[in-house]
């Protein structure tokens, strides 16, 4: 048994020891100690004014595994519970990962690994069939998991946080009404909302702006809470939703959104995604898209993503997004980049959960809670010290569609009010322009 132990402790120093030099090139910023499952310990960086965290690996081969498949191996060996945090948080853990994951993304291969993963993303469409299991893989989980996290209007997208925005509730109400002020509604609009999750933009646009709302989406689950949520609030007559996809749309509307869906588009049809917009869009219609992007050339997928949470989900750079928009013809009349809203949106969404995991451990094993927690903390570190951002592009088929500039978004600055109609926006365009006339949406 001695000898045994002795072997394991040999094996394990050298399996470290083969992770130690890679760990002291990337480890700059905060404290990493890592004990293996022989008990070795090595140190790396230094705490200064970041986290200090202590993490024990309970296999062997964990190390190699790492080296082999680093971002795949982290986040299954954390969900099997084959590492485990001893001092410190998951969140402190990945911050210090995401802090120096710069000089291992620099590297060579990884660079080589991401242009190969974008290479065949591109060269695989996903049919109508593949998108609706990818929503079904993710988005069909049962409700009381997303209660456990979400707002009280179910918003699972980025959030908006104004200088008055002091709850989540109060930030998902702000980007509520920032994407409807560059929509423009007006009473009677015909407005498709792409993507339209569990129906709250929908409903709003109706209840705020009287506009006639289509909202499809490929989860059953979200179809049928929308249809309840529209009915329980009176508005069923001007929210409808359809199980449908985007391709299959052959109607002109006034108004096309779409909020978190383009990153299930895949890169292979981003053509006919803004194409589909372009057909469904009347003359002098708005679109507003809003998508996480990426703050980098266009890359691969994350293999853990990919295969636990979003499956052939891919994180568009604005690159290669405005180029396909080229290729549509239609006119880009706004961009704006959300930077860290994302981070703090998942951070809210983070403490939420770890406040009801017994009540998500009733649901799912442990395994799954692991994964989840997992899931919003690795991706808020993307936001907060990684390439990872948040687009909105508001698009026209005609120049003059939108104000000149940009005063009509800011000019209410009453926190979780939607108010989209203003004195100002009656005004002309100083163009040769028809009016452009906003309803009393009040």
């Amino acid at each position: 048994m001695r000898k045994s132990k002795q072997v394991h402790a040999v094996l394990g120093r050298r399996l470290l020891a083969v992770l130690a030099p890679l760990l002291r090139r990337l480890v700059k910023r905060g404290e990493l100690v890592l004990i293996d499952a022989a008990g070795n310990r090595m140190t790396f960086g230094t705490p200064q004014d970041s986290p200090r965290v202590i993490v024990r690996l309970h296999r062997l081969d964990l190390p190699l595994r790492l080296l082999i498949n680093p971002s795949l191996t982290l986040g299954e060996a954390y969900m099997n519970g084959e590492w485990t945090i001893e001092e410190g948080t998951l969140r402190d853990f990945l911050f210090v990962v995401s802090s120096n994951l710069t000089a291992l993304d620099e590297a060579p291969l990884a660079r080589l690994r991401a242009k190969l993963g974008r290479l065949a993303h591109v060269l695989r469409p996903i049919r109508k069939a593949k998108a609706k299991a990818n929503v079904a893989h993710h988005y069909d989980l049962s409700s009381g998991l997303y209660e456990m996290f979400l707002d009280e209007d179910w918003q699972y997208s980025c959030a908006y946080f104004g200088e008055d925005c002091d709850t989540l509730e109060d930030a998902q109400a702000a980007k509520r009404s920032h994407i409807a002020k560059k929509l423009l509604p007006q009473p009677g609009h015909r407005v498709l909302d792409i993507g339209c999750g569990w129906g709250g933009l929908a409903i709003e646009l109706a209840q705020h702006c009287d506009a006639q709302v289509t909202g499809i989406t490929l989860s059953e689950e979200q179809h049928r809470r929308a249809g309840v949520r529209a009915r329980e609030q009176g508005v069923d007559d001007r929210a409808a939703f359809k199980l449908a996809d985007y391709r299959e749309i052959d109607e002109q509307f006034d108004r096309i959104v779409s909020v978190g869906m383009f990153e299930h588009v895949g890169a292979a049809s981003f053509g006919t995604f803004f194409e589909a917009i372009k057909q469904n869009l009347a003359p002098r219609g708005i679109a507003v898209v809003h998508s996480i992007g990426r703050m980098e050339p266009p890359g691969g997928r994350d293999p853990w993503i990919d295969k636990y949470i979003f499956p052939d989900g891919y994180v568009p750079a604005l690159s290669e997004t405005l180029a396909a928009i080229e290729r549509s013809g239609l006119w880009v009349t706004d961009i704006e980049i959300l930077r860290l809203h994302y981070a703090e949106t998942l951070r809210h969404w983070y403490e939420r959960f770890q406040e009801r995991r017994a009540a998500a451990h009733a649901l799912y094993d442990e395994r799954f809670c692991r994964m989840w927690e997992y899931y919003l903390a690795a991706c808020e570190m993307m936001f907060r010290n990684g390439t990872l951002m948040v687009f909105q592009v508001q698009l026209a088929k005609e120049r003059d569609a939108v104000p000149l500039t940009r005063d009509y978004l800011y000019s209410d600055p009453r926190k979780g009010h939607p108010h989209w109609a203003d004195e100002a926006l009656n005004e002309r365009v100083e163009s040769e322009t028809v009016p452009l006339r906003v309803g009393e949406c009040v």
